[in-house]
């Protein structure tokens, strides 16, 4: 199926005549929901499924940012809460299997929470590794302070999406650690020499280089292209995330409506794709807005189109878990954030 190179949000917890036209004629390639988007687990399921049956495809890519912790958009009381990432990385200074294992158990239950809504797509895991001194938009999220523990736990946070039948995104490659800004609103410079980016914000991305999907971070890496942020430098993108990092998955933008980022939506859009970025992601809901990018943004076509369509085809059926078992590690970890 044709779709454009757009991932886009909606208004509300339901379909408006005029988001079904616009989603109808401009096929975006995926939908994106946050909290205003979930009501409850039943009007959930109606939304998602109302979305594929307009886009005639039931496996169509509908994304949410369901990290745990502060970054969570199914929450209590209809869905279950989870730690943020840095738990794990706690239990892993005790014990690097039982942290691994914890961290694979919490993710299998937010995957299968995630499904039984018709979610398909979450953006998790952070690969980020923060600094001393760097801003705490990261903070808590992150696995850990070193590439080791990051990656380590990343994997097992990915794989279990997988396993679970959930398409995991990696973000915000190739490295939003040393952020000195909230992105949401400014545009954070990293001054950072490039050997010590390679050693460290890099190589978690680098060792999860085999997987469906990447987010990439509003920041600029002045060691590489002082000129630009990463989600609109062909430099960063073609040198560092496709060439030293690898990745080979499908590339998409941080949300263009960040503060991070300026000029017009549509220049921003046009920007992060002349980069190199396969997909533009769009949150707002706000149907003016996606209409502007909507124009400047073409069908999938090309490298982009394979990569969408090869993330598509890892999309599988649940691996048997003991998801009883899982339930009683998220009581444990939860206890422990207490």
């Amino acid at each position: 199926m044709a779709y454009s190179a757009l991932i886009c949000g909606i208004e509300g917890s339901d379909l408006a005549g005029s988001e079904r036209a616009f989603l109808a004629d401009a096929r975006p390639c995926g939908v994106i929901l946050f909290k205003r988007n979930c009501e409850t687990p039943n009007q959930l399921q109606r939304l998602t499924a109302a979305i594929r049956d307009l886009l005639g495809d039931p496996n169509y890519l509908i994304l949410i940012d369901q990290e745990g912790g502060r970054v969570q958009r199914l929450g209590p009381p209809h869905w279950r809460r989870y730690p943020p990432g840095a738990a794990f990385h706690n239990r892993l200074g005790g014990d690097d299997k039982r942290a691994l294992a914890a961290a694979y158990a919490t993710a299998r239950l937010i995957a299968a929470d995630l499904l039984a809504g018709g979610i398909n797509v979450n953006c998790a895991p952070v690969l980020d590794v923060p600094v001393p001194g760097a801003h705490d938009i990261i903070g808590d999220r992150a696995y850990g302070s070193d590439a080791q523990t990051v990656a380590a736990i990343g994997r097992a946070v990915a794989q279990a999406h997988l396993d679970a039948g959930v398409l995991p995104v990696i973000k915000h490659i190739p490295g939003h650690g040393r952020a000195n800004a909230d992105s949401h609103f400014s545009l954070p410079v990293v001054k950072a020499p490039l050997e010590e980016l390679r050693a460290s914000d890099f190589a978690p991305f680098a060792a999860l280089s085999d997987m469906p999907l990447a987010m990439t971070a509003h920041v600029v890496y002045e060691a590489i292209d002082p000129g630009a942020p990463a989600s609109a430098s062909r430099t960063v993108i073609n040198t560092v995330i496709r060439g030293e990092i690898g990745f080979d998955g499908v590339l998409m933008c941080d949300d263009i409506g960040m503060g991070a980022l300026s000029g017009s939506l549509s220049h921003r859009a046009q920007a992060v794709l002349d980069a190199g970025c396969d997909v533009v992601l769009h949150c707002d809901g706000n149907l003016r807005h996606m209409q502007q990018i909507a124009e400047v943004t073409p069908l999938l076509a090309g490298d982009a189109l394979r990569r969408f369509e090869s993330a598509v085809r890892r999309l599988d059926a649940p691996k048997p878990y003991d998801m009883t078992s899982a339930q009683q590690v998220l009581r444990e970890m939860l206890a422990d954030q207490a």
